[in-house]
């Protein structure tokens, strides 16, 4: 249960350090470019949440090790959190990426 409770928490300040720099970012935008700062705000998440979903587990650097790890006789790497995380690519994904893209659509329309 604990585990579970710090994967939660782990993704919640995910959520809340994008969430901040998002907002940061298209207000800087608004204020340089204005425009309407909610649907601005609404596409960034979309395009934050899509490409935290791609990137968010190394998944694309993994990929391109394959073949030097394949040279080597390595076996690939293992989907597992690391460095203290909880988090594993598929958490991210779940937590962080899709509350980002559904929070963007909602503020779109």
């Amino acid at each position: 249960m604990a585990t579970v409770v710090r994967g939660l928490r782990e993704a919640l300040v995910l959520f809340l350090i994008a969430t901040v720099v998002i907002a940061a970012a298209v207000g800087i935008w608004v204020a340089v470019g204005g425009g309407d700062f909610t649907h601005r705000l609404g596409v960034a998440f979309m395009i934050v949440g899509a490409v935290i979903g791609m990137t968010g587990d190394l998944t694309l650097s993994r990929i391109g090790m394959l073949p030097a790890r394949s040279t080597f006789g390595l076996a690939p790497e293992r989907e597992d959190g690391g460095g203290g995380r909880v988090l594993t690519g598929v958490g991210i994904f779940l937590f962080v990426s899709v509350p980002l893209i559904v929070v963007g659509a909602l503020l779109i329309t």
